[in-house]
């Protein structure tokens, strides 16, 4: 398969998450075809409802700042496929992405062929299995695995970890994890391995008593940074310096909520150079500084464009909450325009709710994937708080909207789904110098 065939077969095997099996028999079938390329390189294992990708993109930013070869895998893409797997910071080429997903897909219809799979492995079993060749095939020193979801029966669940964390749990894919906070956060634990160190972001007490029981069952050192004292002051953009012992740094990530996730990345570099590994308080710094996360609470601003534009791919009631914050620190007296589009099985209404009172005008709209809500849908339920909705048809259509209401003064928000965000990223990159 060429690139463009790789990727159409990969999304033929069914949405992300509409087609998720969860379970780990299939990708271990799959693993053992392919000689087991998990077990070549070590890695910092990641899972949680909210900044796992921001904490593990941070933690790969520290551990290139320290002269290592990082694999980093993430889900889902903004634009491209290819943004999932990043080696010393730059994307997988397309021609080895459709190489090794050809290799994938091969060894899986082997495994069906053989009966012993039943079907082909599903789209995020097959990503990342590239990911785990990828990353052996380029002599990766460490990688850091993102989960896709949950964590005790992801795909990501197979690697040979260090340390392991778990950044904020809240409410999200409860169809697949649990209705309760304690269900949800049992799930996220099962990353846990024994004796090996976990590093766990403040939670609600719910959800600490389920990991801290986990850890003590498998003997997994426990380190938590709400038992840390950090300040954290804004310093002008949406940006802000954290303060931790001798660390002081200006986190390049927007928002307050940045500092829980930089401080997750500090306590693992600290756990991994305890286990010998060479990293200095300066290249941590270096690269809690300097990392780089598209779609999360990302300033674009244009000449081209009539008011400044803040994309965020916030998807649930927490991110909600965290963008609302973010706006009212940061953007008070503001006039915002809210383009929100969400997927049709998250808490659509109540995040659009929590986001009523900083939103001047309110545009729904839909990403372009079979799982997104329908505008109108949104509308008829928040009718009550907010019967003035715009209903737009697609992104594009509500762009044009908010750039013929908002003032020059304004402020652009879009949010409501990574997709959404990815969605107008490209858009931008398409019509925007």
């Amino acid at each position: 398969m060429n690139f463009a065939e790789s990727v159409s077969y990969l999304y033929s095997l069914g949405n992300e998450v509409l087609a998720m099996k969860l379970g780990l028999e299939t990708v271990q079938a799959l693993a053992s075809a392919l000689r087991h390329p998990q077990q070549k390189f070590p890695a910092v294992h990641i899972a949680g409802t909210n900044g796992k990708g921001s904490t593990a993109a941070m933690t790969e930013a520290v551990l290139r700042s320290a002269g290592l070869r990082v694999g980093l895998f993430t889900s889902p893409n903004l634009i491209s496929i290819t943004e999932r797997y990043r080696v010393g910071g730059s994307e997988i080429a397309e021609d080895d992405f459709a190489r090794l997903a050809t290799v994938v897909r091969q060894a899986g219809e082997q495994l069906v062929a053989d009966g012993m799979l039943e079907a082909p492995p599903t789209f995020f079993e097959q990503v990342t299995m590239i990911a785990y060749l990828h990353f052996a095939e380029s002599k990766v020193d460490l990688a850091v695995l993102e989960v896709g979801m949950g964590g005790r029966l992801d795909a990501t669940n197979i690697c040979q970890p260090l340390v392991t964390a778990i950044t904020a749990i809240g409410f999200d894919h409860q169809q697949y994890l649990g209705n309760t906070l304690a269900e949800i956060a049992g799930e996220k634990a099962g990353i846990i391995k024994p004796k090996v160190p976990v590093v766990v972001a403040p939670q609600l007490a719910e959800a600490m008593q389920v990991i801290a029981a986990r850890a003590a069952e498998l003997d997994a050192p426990l380190f938590s940074v709400a038992d840390e004292s950090f300040t954290v002051t804004p310093n002008g953009s949406g940006r802000y310096r954290l303060r931790y012992r001798d660390y002081d740094v200006l986190l390049s990530l927007r928002g307050r909520h940045q500092a829980e996730n930089a401080m997750t990345a500090i306590l693992i570099a600290e756990q991994l150079r305890q286990l010998g590994w060479k990293i200095e308080k300066q290249e941590i710094e270096e690269g809690l500084s300097s990392a780089v996360w598209p779609g999360r609470l990302q300033l674009i601003e244009s000449a081209n464009l009539p008011a400044p534009i803040l994309v965020d791919g916030a998807h649930n009631p927490a991110g909600a909450e965290t963008l609302r914050s973010f706006l009212a620190e940061n953007y008070a007296g503001v006039p915002i325009t809210l383009i929100f589009g969400a997927m049709a099985d998250k808490a659509a209404v109540e995040m659009a709710e929590i986001l009523f009172p900083i939103t001047q005008h309110f545009i729904l709209t839909k990403a372009d994937n079979p799982r997104a809500a329908l505008p109108q849908s949104i509308a008829e339920q928040t009718k009550k708080l907010w019967p003035d909705a715009v209903c737009t048809h697609g992104l594009a259509e509500a762009l044009v909207e908010a750039e013929r209401i908002t003032p020059a003064n304004g402020l652009i928000v879009i949010c409501g789904s990574l997709y959404l965000a990815g969605e107008l990223l490209h858009h931008l990159t398409t019509n925007v110098d």
